[in-house]
């Protein structure tokens, strides 16, 4: 059950060289749980019961999964960077919606031979992720597993405003995205030629491969202009987590209407370009199909774009479509789960 745990420094701490085998589910559990930190006002009850309770009106939930192999290596990522990671891409989620994050829950698997340093890490990312969004971490579950799956629960306030829905876009509005994409894909191509092991020379050398190589290990969007979007008027939003065409697709479907976007608009760091030029690859790919930066597209009337966000297309009446510099998007693909 991890949690928002701060350790009494009059209590020895736990071994870090032991097992969860050695120490025991309990133990574990303990340590996660043991003296938690203020909840705050909208929570209740927080860690350590048999629930969590909160006291924030109309909730949103999401929850999403990463599994080892799949969605992160360990020789790639550090347990609080796996952590961390988990807590963005579900927080993202609340995020889209116009809600404010207030906890997490979360579920853990792993075997039995996991080291307990591994796992305070890894909660560690975990809570100083849930922290940096103004949440608390409320409690979770713990099982064993032969591999490594990490299930975030994000629960989340609307603070009075109406949810935003995928399928609010209106013929008249813009699109408009939340901060620069593709740097994400670029970090997964760096790392899948090099592997992570070079990352602190690149920083030394202020090489961009560092800069993107680190925002796939660690996402940073500001999840909070989710809430000044809804407050400006958005009509529709979600978060690029699956990449910009598969968001865009999605956003058409559920809306009804036609949606352009110009290629040269979508912002990027200046970094995602030098390393296309460095591996030979193509930076408008990585923008358009990469996925994982989660900055969030929204489709607002043309006066209600909050500053800092940058429009990149419009929306039309349906039928549904999605174009690309006047070429339809049908071929182009982000992120498929089971592809």
């Amino acid at each position: 059950m991890p949690s928002d745990a701060v350790r009494d420094p009059d209590v020895p701490g736990p071994d870090r060289a032991k097992t969860l085998a050695e120490v025991g589910e309990r133990a574990i559990i303990a340590m996660f749980t043991t003296a938690a930190a203020d909840g705050g006002p909208d929570i209740v009850i927080g860690s350590g019961d048999d629930a969590a309770v909160l006291d924030v009106g109309p909730t949103v939930i999401s929850t999403d999964t990463v599994v080892q192999g799949r969605h992160f290596r360990l020789e790639w990522s550090t347990p609080a960077q796996i952590g961390a990671r988990a807590v963005v891409q579900s927080a993202a989620d609340i995020a889209a919606m116009g809600g404010r994050t207030v906890g997490v829950v979360v579920s853990l698997a792993c075997p039995a031979d996991i080291g307990v340093g591994w796992l305070l890490d890894l909660n560690g990312g975990i809570v100083d992720a849930a922290h940096a969004l103004g949440a608390r971490v409320l409690g979770g579950d713990l099982v064993g597993a032969d591999e490594i799956v990490v299930g975030i629960t994000s629960v989340g306030a609307l603070d009075g405003l109406a949810p935003v829905t995928l399928s609010g876009a209106r013929a008249g509005d813009v699109l408009a995205v939340s901060g620069p994409l593709g740097a994400a894909a670029a970090g997964l191509a760096v790392i899948g030629r090099s592997g992570p092991a070079p990352l602190a020379r690149w920083r030394r050398d202020a090489d961009p491969r560092a800069t993107v190589t680190e925002a796939f290990l660690v996402p940073a969007p500001d999840l909070g202009e989710g809430i000044r979007a809804a407050r400006a008027g958005a009509h529709a939003m979600t978060d690029i987590s699956d990449g910009l065409v598969e968001e865009l697709v999605t956003m058409s479907v559920s809306s009804g209407v036609a949606l352009a976007v110009r290629s040269e608009l979508i912002p990027r760091l200046p970094a995602v370009t030098d390393v296309a030029a460095l591996l030979g690859a193509d930076a408008d790919e990585w923008v358009l199909t990469g996925g994982e930066d989660h900055q969030l597209l929204a489709a607002l009337p043309p006066a209600a774009v909050p500053s800092g966000w940058v429009v990149i297309g419009e929306v039309s009446p349906g039928p549904a479509s999605v174009t690309v510099d006047g070429r339809r998007a049908d071929t182009m693909h982000g992120w498929q789960a089971f592809g």
